[in-house]
Order: structure tokens, then sequence, then C-alpha cells
């Protein structure tokens, strides 16, 4: 048993040994190269905090901790599976985890064009047809959300949304609210699906989109909203909701969804999002406003 007098010395030795020695030895490169990791492991945690991998996380995370206690406690049952589990983890991984690490590498792609995601005055010629689209968006969307018409209508930007649509869905048409409004009646054939606007134009009609496996959605959101969430996880689109059982216009964007727009609101947050060119109005500020409570739009 060491004593007492020897017993600070040995721990200072230790202390410099393992913690000023390397400390005194820190380059700047070295706290760039350790910011860099905080921010990827944040970013990482944000990314799956809500997500089913959030879970899977946990597991794997437990599963590693039992491994160093099994090889420091000499179990040598469990240490041989979880070092035969941890040999085909990293395959197991990428299986499971492939939604999640999809949507996060399409995120990365297209971080660095950000300053692109608007669309252009040559993306739609100019910018009378931009407005001219905006607008018909807007008055359908209002109109639909008067008589509680369910309808998803999606913007596509930079990233293509082709492979949500089949050959049966291209439909090409002028964008027009009567269009639209024809389009989401609850007897016609594409009602239940998404309306893909390219270029201001109506491109496709009854498309199929991936779901949103965030659970902090509200519980009582449907298939549309989830739908409208989940597009825009996996691209720069921006989706517009109108909710079949209360009339309530939503926006959807980069994976997140805001509730309860007017007409103007509506119009001012689609300008904001779709072009660059935009100058925000006095009014810029003002709050959003359930469209439920606006009547005569």
């Amino acid at each position: 048993m060491l004593k007492a007098e020897n017993m600070f010395p040995s721990l200072w030795d230790k202390i410099k040994q393992y913690i000023i020695l390397p400390l005194s030895d820190i380059r700047f490169a070295d706290i760039i190269d350790i910011l860099i990791l905080a921010l990827l492991f944040y970013a990482f945690y944000h990314f799956i905090k809500n997500r089913r991998a959030g879970r899977l996380i946990s597991g794997l995370i437990l599963i590693i901790v039992f491994l160093i206690l099994s090889s420091a406690f000499q179990m040598h049952a469990i240490k041989f599976i979880l070092q035969n589990f941890y040999q085909v983890g990293m395959l197991a991984i990428i299986i499971v985890f492939q939604p999640e690490l999809r949507a996060a590498l399409e995120k990365v792609g297209n971080t660095p064009l950000s300053g692109l995601r608007n669309i252009s005055l040559s993306d739609t010629r100019d910018i009378t047809m931009l407005s001219a689209g905006i607008d018909a968006i807007c008055e359908a969307v209002c109109d639909m959300s008067l008589y509680k018409t369910g309808a998803l209508i999606v913007i596509e930007r930079s990233v293509r949304l082709g492979e949500y649509i089949k050959p049966s869905n291209v439909i090409e048409a002028k964008l027009t609210s009567r269009m639209l409004q024809s389009l989401f009646f609850n007897k016609a054939p594409y009602h239940d699906g998404a309306v893909i606007i390219r270029n201001m134009q109506i491109f496709a009609a009854g498309c199929v989109l991936p779901l949103t496996t965030d659970e902090s959605i509200d519980s009582n959101l449907g298939t549309r909203h989830r739908a409208a969430v989940g597009i825009t996880e996996v691209s720069d689109a921006v989706a517009v909701v109108v909710s079949e059982e209360t009339g309530i216009i939503s926006v959807a964007y980069e994976g997140q969804l805001k509730r309860k727009y007017n007409y103007n609101s509506l119009k001012q947050e689609l300008f904001r999002l779709l072009t660059r060119t935009y100058t925000k109005r006095k009014n810029s500020h003002a709050k959003t406003e359930d469209i439920a409570d606006e009547e005569g739009k």
C-alpha cells in the first residue's frame, strides 16, 4: 500500500504526464480539428434525435458498452458473440440506416449549392411567371381551405423529384387556380396524391411521396402533412398542404412544418422561399393567422 507522502507526488506526475504535457503540445490546427469534430457530432445528434435511427443508435451504444464490460470482466462467451456482431456491424448499420443515410447525404450534397436553391429568373423565364404561379397557388389553396378540400402541392426547386413521378402521373398543364382545384376534387383520379410543380407549370399529379419518420410531428396530422415534411427532408422542395379535416393551410420546408397561413402570409412565404429577388415588405414580420378565421378570403 502506498504511503500518504508518496501518493500525491505520484498523482501529480500522472496529471503532468497525461493532461498538462499533452495540452502544452496542442496546435491551433488541433483546436480546429476538435471543433470540427464537435460540430459533426452535434449535427449527427440533431439529425437523428427525432428519428427512428435515434433509438437504433442507443441500442448500438449499449452493445458497445457490453462489449467493453465483457472484455474487462473476462466474459468470454458474451465477448465472442459481440465481437462477431461487430465484424458485420458496419454492413448492418448501412442497411438499417439506409433512409437516414440517404437523407443526410442528400442534405450535404445540397448545402454547397444553398445559394442556388432559389428559383432564379432563368428558371421561370421572368418574374411575372413566378408571381402569376404563386398567385394561382395561393388562390387555389385558400379556396380549397374554405371547402376543406385536402391538397398537397410540391414546388420543385434545384433537386429534381423524378423518382417520385411515374409516367402515368405526368400531365404538363398550365398552372392555374382552377386546374389545381380540379386535380384535388374528391372525385378526381389524382386527388389523393401530390401535385408536383416544375418551373411554375403543373408537371405531375397523383404522386406518392416518402413519409417523414420524425416522431416530433403532431400525431393528429395525417398522411399529407407527413408526406409534405418527408419530401422536404430529402430535397429542397417547398410543400403546401391543405388539411381535409380542418382546412388549415401549412407550409413545409427543410423538414419543418409551419401552419395557419392565410392568403397574404402564404403568398409572402412562397415569395421568400422561391426567389432571391423578393424584397421583404414592411409588414413581413406580421404574425401568421388561421385561414379558417379569415372570412371572405
